[in-house]
């Protein structure tokens, strides 16, 4: 049997076959003739539609399209059983025809799908046992190319791929089939696994509802009809959008809408219930007109539907923004102030517990909104100007208070787990599905290092472009070749594409970065070129495998994961869940506490940051440089000073101390004093000579130090603040500590000026500066 061949205008209309009747008569009735001679043949044409000569001249008008459509069917060359099955299908239009009293070309659809039957079993009931099963496929043929009304739903319950073949011929569909799955494959797809039938299915049922086999013919609408049918199903469309993808490269329609897209929008579609209508209005022209951006647009409506919430409830008589004062402000601050979770919602279903006070970033959100909103109406002149947004929907002091970045430092020894099990990741390491790893190995590792080693936003991550590594040496660029430059002095540079606070710019990295990047380059499968909705510029994703982006969540739910159970480190610590931005915080404090530590300004232009504000939220002090700054700083010390105390036990034993005989002796360095309180001195560091005072080198000192039963102590001395400016400031602080004490009574009674002797400075020591001498008897015990 020959196949139906295309003709020269290679259209849709040249491969349908829209026989009506035609040259054969548009008379749906059938004659006298024609039902004397059904009627005759009766229940034989079920068994063979073998019929007279005579028999076949009188249904020439009903057995002529029949013909020419078995003619052009394609039937394997050994087919006597398909022969046979031509004739019992023949003999089915007959018989219908016979008994509907119409030919088929007059039939609608509900009889089409009667004669074909909606399942197998519907089928067998209205034909007799000996019908082979084989001609339910070949009537839905025959109802093709006769270019009945058939229900396209009827294609779902057939081999459609076997039904495409015997209606275009195996070698038009299979040359089709080939150029969509030459794209596929050069674009990373594994097409022989179970999915290689799958997205051969779908092109056949493309084929068949399109009429035509030619990819030239198919376009959006097409898809849009193939996605209808498939949805009905319940059955998920991810091999539609690989279709899809392949005839978007063949400029036949737009590149399909990210799954997730699609249902996040469906998820966002703002529902104004409970609403003033005018309120609504409002908002929904703002939010056509707005030159915010689309994701920033929806957050704020679902703000301003939550405003009009409020005002049908709070204040039904206020309808419409132009009614706004400054007390329906005041009013809403301090609501939005006191809010909580589930307030004022359409959904109960959201985030945290309901009745929980809602966060203050939430609140600040919606006051933000307002004043957006608000603001662009007073611009542009919808409503008169009745307040100032900027002052009446102010976020209050309180709730600023609490706003801000919070980057949660991942503790060294886990970070330095992290690195390793980037560096060392394999393919044992990654989720793998029936088919294999969801990615290649190369690019997991590649982008896993990117996470460890860039600092650089999973958003920012994800939208690099293929060169973005960059070899140079003492400013001359060199080639990755080059290995022996590399493993020296080559640096690697990362080239950043425009991101959410800067423009593109250039930063150092580790090479071994740039050498993970280079192995995934060089075995990057191609891709077609997609839009950067950031730039709005058509570029060649680095992270790209099978025609789009690598996942959004990839990071987070599969490399991250994987590194923490490679690792042997929990996906949480005590700041919460480890996630992407994470690794931004730890690398930045890494750097800024680093032995020679990046200057704030350096930091900032390695992160990207467009003021040295936000790097200030990144760059946090470790405590360990923390704790060596501040016992470097002394605090203790500059506060303190300790003096070495002799204390004569005999006196304290035989009881002279409790009869006022000297049992302290505090070591001035030029003598002692045995003043008890000596600590509440204030002449401890300007001595003025009282009684309580003894010189060093007098007879009564020198004795006490030929005492033997002495214990020498520390005492810590707090100092006042003339006195620690005395300390750090020099000569003219101690002049002035000394001219402040002249005519203040020492602990014996005289003042200075009175004793008439000149005054001696101690500088007390620093807090373990000193070490105490050994007593009497450890000497001794030294020299036994």
């Amino acid at each position: 049997m020959t196949a139906l061949a295309p003709t020269a205008g290679n259209t849709a209309s040249d491969w349908a076959w829209p026989l009506d009747g035609g040259s054969w008569g548009r008379d749906p009735q059938l004659s006298a003739d024609e039902r004397v001679v059904l009627v005759q043949a009766g229940a034989r044409l079920l068994r063979s539609s073998r019929l007279t000569r005579a028999e076949r001249g009188a249904l020439a008008r009903l057995l002529g399209p029949l013909e020419q459509v078995r003619s052009c069917l394609w039937i394997p060359d050994k087919a006597g059983h398909h022969r046979w099955v031509d004739y019992q299908v023949v003999g089915m239009l007959l018989a219908r025809t016979a008994e509907t009293g119409s030919v088929w070309w007059g039939w609608g659809q509900s009889a089409w799908t009667r004669v074909i039957g909606p399942d197998v079993q519907e089928w067998s009931r209205q034909w007799p046992a000996p019908a082979s099963r084989s001609c339910r496929p070949r009537l839905l043929a025959y109802a093709y190319l006769l270019g009945a009304p058939v229900d396209e739903a009827l294609f779902l319950r057939f081999e459609r791929l076997r039904l495409a073949l015997s209606v275009f011929g195996p070698e038009i569909v299979d040359r089709e089939v080939d150029t969509v799955y030459g794209l596929l494959r050069g674009w990373g797809y594994r097409l022989d696994t179970a999915g290689n039938r799958a997205v051969r299915t779908l092109i056949a049922h493309a084929m068949l509802l399109n009429r035509s086999p030619l990819l030239a013919d198919m376009d959006s609408a097409l898809l849009g009809r193939l996605r209808e049918a498939v949805c009905s199903t319940g059955r998920a469309s991810g091999d539609l959008h690989s279709l899809q993808r392949a005839l978007a490269a063949l400029g036949r329609c737009e590149p399909p809408v990210a799954r997730n897209e699609t249902l996040l929008s469906e998820l966002r579609t703002q529902r104004w219930t409970d609403v003033p209508a005018p309120w609504a209005e409002m908002a929904r022209r703002w939010f056509d007109t707005s030159p915010l951006s689309r994701n920033v647009r929806m957050a704020y409506r679902q703000d301003l539907a939550r405003m009009g919430r409020w005002l049908a409830a709070e204040h039904p008589q206020i309808t419409e923004p132009a009614q706004w004062t400054r007390a329906t402000c005041a009013a809403w601050v301090a609501t939005v102030d006191r809010m909580r979770i589930g307030d004022y919602v359409e959904r109960t279903a959201a985030r945290g517990v309901i009745g929980d006070p809602m966060s203050p970033s939430t609140k600040d959100s919606a006051l933000t909104a307002g004043r957006a909103f608000f603001r662009d109406l007073q611009e542009w002149e919808w409503i008169p100007r009745r307040f100032d947004p900027g002052r009446a929907l102010e976020t209050p002091r309180s709730i600023r208070a609490l706003l801000g970045p919070n980057p949660r430092v991942i503790a060294d020894d886990v970070w330095a787990k992290l690195l390793w099990a980037g560096i060392n990741l394999t393919s044992e390491d990654l989720p793998t599905t029936s088919s294999g790893p969801r990615y290649p190995l190369e690019l997991s590792r590649a982008m896993a290092l990117t996470w460890l080693f860039s600092g650089q936003r999973s958003d920012e991550i994800r939208r690099l472009r293929t060169g973005c590594v960059r070899w140079q040496h003492d400013g001359t660029a060199v080639s990755p070749d080059a290995a022996d430059v590399l493993a020296r002095d080559a640096v690697c540079l990362l080239d950043v594409p425009t991101h959410k606070t800067g423009t593109s710019f250039t930063k150092p990295v580790d090479p071994l970065l740039g050498q993970a990047i280079e192995v995934w380059q060089a075995v990057r499968p191609g891709q077609p070129v997609m839009l950067d909705a950031k730039t709005s510029e058509r570029v060649e994703f680095l992270f790209a495998h099978r025609a789009k982006r690598v996942s959004k969540d990839y990071i987070n739910r599969t490399i991250i994961p994987a590194l923490c159970t490679k690792a042997g480190v929990p996906a949480s610590d005590v700041r919460g869940k480890i996630t992407s931005h994470r690794a931004r915080s730890t690398i930045a404090s890494q750097l800024y506490n680093a032995k020679e530590p990046m200057t704030l300004f350096e930091l900032q232009a390695w992160l990207g940051h467009r003021s040295p504000s936000s790097t200030q939220f990144y760059a946090k002090i470790s405590p360990k440089t923390l704790a060596k700054a501040y016992s470097e700083a002394g605090y203790f010390a500059r506060n303190v000073r300790t003096i070495e105390v002799l204390v004569d036990r005999d006196a304290v034993a035989s009881g002279a101390a409790a009869t006022g005989e000297p049992w302290q002796y505090y070591d001035l360095g030029h003598g002692w004093c045995t003043y008890s309180f000596f600590e509440q001195c204030q002449h401890r560091m300007a001595c003025a000579r009282c009684d309580f005072y003894t010189p060093k080198d007098s007879s009564k000192a020198q004795l006490l130090e030929a005492k033997e039963n002495l214990q020498h102590m520390l005492a810590s001395i707090p100092l006042t603040e003339d006195e620690r400016a005395a300390v750090d400031d020099g000569q003219t602080a101690i002049d002035t500590l000394l001219a402040r004490l002249t005519d203040i009574p020492t602990p014996a009674g005289p003042t200075p000026r009175e004793l008439g002797l000149a005054t001696t400075v101690t500088m007390l020591p620093m807090p373990g500066r000193r070490a105490p001498r050994h007593t009497h008897q450890d000497d001794d015990a030294d020299q036994d």
